[in-house]
This record gives C-alpha cells, structure tokens and sequence, in this order.
C-alpha cells in the first residue's frame, strides 16, 4: 500500500508539470511565474548540502523541502534563519514543529524578503520624485506529517503568499504534498514532493487606477473617465522533486549522509542538486554539495558549510547553530546562519 501512495505520487507530479508545458523540450518558460522567493532554500544544512533535501528527515526545514520528513520530529522545536540575499535583499525564515504523539507533527513557519527603499523615478524625474518605494514577499505555512509505518511517513502544506510593490500587492494560497520511504538496502531513503501547487498571482492596488479623457478631440462631453489598468496573471513556481539520501558509512562516533535531488520545474530546465554531511559524534557537522547540476545558465554552484550541535548541560535541550555558503558566480554568494533549538 505505501509502495502504491508512493508512486501515485510520482505520477500526479510528472503529469502535473508536463501538462503545463506544451513542448518542454524548447520551451523552458524562464522568467514566466511569480512568487520566485519560494524557490530561495530556507536553511543552512540543506542548502550547504547542494539543496538535496527532498530525503532529508527530522529536520523543520522538511516544511519546505518534503513536508513528509517533519514526520520524524516527536518534541519541540524551532529554527531562525536569515540570510543576505542577492543585491542587499534580506531573507528570514522562522518556524516551529511539534509532535502530537500517535497523531502526527504540525508545524508553522513563516518566509519572508524585503527590498530596500529605493527613489521613485520617472522619465521626467529621472533624479527621484521625493517619494521611495519598497517591496516585499511573505508566505505563511502551515504543515501536517505522519508516519503510517516506522518506514514511511506523507505530509502536507497550506501556505498564504503574499506579494507587496508600493501601492500594489498579490495573494493566493498553494499546497504542497510529500512522501519518504525507506527503502529495505542500507535504510536508503527515497522523497518526492510537489511544491506551490495553487492559483494565479495578479497585482492590484490604487497604482493601477487613473482618469481618463474618453475623447481628446471632441468638446462637451465626459471630461474624465476613472479607468484601471489590467494586469496579468502569472503562475506559481511549481515544481517536482524527487531524492535519495541514505549513510555511506555510520558508527557510534562518525557519520557520512550523502544526498542527490532530481528538480523538474515548470519554469526552467531540469537539474541535479548533490551533497554530503560528515557528522562527528552528532554534535560538530561539515557539508558540502553543488546545486543546479547541468541546468543552463545558471550562476548557482558550488556550496558548503557546517554546523554545531550543543546539547545543553543536564538537560535534553539541543542547541543548534549551522552556516552555509554558496557560491553565485557573477552575483558573487550568499552566506545564511541559523540558529535552531530543541527541547
């Protein structure tokens, strides 16, 4: 039966991402979704590991790589993360899980991007009007996760996305839905998951809004007009990922994970993400891993990182802190640190 959910699974996402692209073979439709801070990695372990998540468990950051793998998470915890985003951007990531013993694990966090006021210009005004504007993005999740056997758990999300530029501003909600299986050879660890699966995105505000004069030509007649500007809808960025994770090597003192996600979007190419954690003891952790393996034109590469796992004196409290960074070719890289505890 969870062979058979598994593969389900599978095929809803495969058929759900080619039926929205008519010839995915030319046509990668680059450029053509919104929300693309939903495709940012929210945590340092994952994205030091070369964005090979999708088998990863028992870690909060599986509310954005694979809900199913918050599964494996019994206590109470939570994770902060921020990041120096390209160009100045700043990016934060907040969430929290608990177990509910038999029943599951639910878990809530919340993403969010700002941009820097800048100077609103104009063709007139190219130095600055005197006002700034600003933008930003927020998506507030919620996720559910249960384990049906010790060897396979599903799990989904609910997540409100909210888009902001100045006076204007888009919402909607999507879903994502997951599962992770282990495999009988060596614990090997299979995941998939379809990520923002949900409605279009439209701008609207009283930017969009203006009076018009119907007839410049003619007098007498309804000298203003009040009007609005259509603008367009455009997609979510969904996409399928499936993963494998599993132990290359694992005793009581030292651990070696590795971890290769296969990534189809619906608004590129497809890619590989690959990488490997080195744990010592559980408590000193080093990463690294490539992203975006054989994806055209892509800046993304090269990452690495680590981390420190503390469990507080006389106490079952884990403090956790993790780096990782990641190299953007021209766009130079980005550094995040978390800082994680569990109770």
């Amino acid at each position: 039966m969870k062979i058979k959910l598994f593969i389900i699974l599978i095929l809803i996402g495969l058929s759900t991402l080619y039926g929205q692209i008519d010839n995915f073979e030319t046509l990668t439709k680059t450029g053509t979704t919104a929300a693309q801070f939903l495709k940012i990695g929210v945590d340092a372990r994952a994205t030091a590991m070369g964005n090979a998540g999708a088998a990863m468990q028992g870690d909060l950051s599986a509310m954005y790589w694979n809900p199913a793998g918050l599964g494996y998470i019994t206590g109470l915890e939570a994770m902060f993360v921020y990041q120096d985003w390209l160009a100045g951007i700043a990016y934060n990531y907040i969430a929290f899980a608990t177990g509910l013993g038999n029943v599951g694990t639910i878990g809530v966090s919340v993403t969010s991007l700002s941009v820097p006021e800048d100077k609103v210009t104009t063709v007139e005004q190219p130095d600055g009007t005197g006002e700034l504007f600003d933008a930003s993005d927020l998506a507030i999740n919620l996720s559910f996760s249960r384990r049906l056997t010790d060897k396979f758990s599903i799990g989904g999300s609910v997540k409100f996305i909210h888009q902001s530029i100045w006076h204007m501003s888009a919402n909607t909600v999507a879903a994502d839905i997951g599962a992770l299986f282990t495999t009988p050879f060596k614990g090997i660890r299979i995941g998939a998951c379809i990520s923002n699966f949900g409605g279009d995105m439209q701008l609207g505000g009283r930017d969009t809004r203006f009076s018009k004069d119907p007839d410049d030509f003619n007098e007498g007649n309804v000298k203003f007009v009040n009007a609005m500007y259509e603008t367009d809808q455009f997609p979510l960025p969904i996409f399928f990922r499936v993963g494998i994770a599993g132990e290359l090597y694992e005793d009581e003192n030292l651990r070696a994970t590795f971890g290769l996600d296969a990534l189809h979007p619906n608004d590129n190419t497809e890619s590989l993400n690959s990488g490997l954690e080195v744990a010592f003891n559980e408590m000193l952790f080093l990463r690294s891993g490539y992203a975006t393996l054989f994806r055209k034109d892509t800046e993304q590469g090269l990452t690495f990182g680590g981390g420190i796992h503390y469990r507080v004196w006389r106490s079952s409290t884990v403090l956790k802190i993790d780096y990782s960074y990641t190299d953007f070719g021209r766009l130079e890289n980005v550094q995040r640190f978390s800082l994680g505890v569990k109770f």
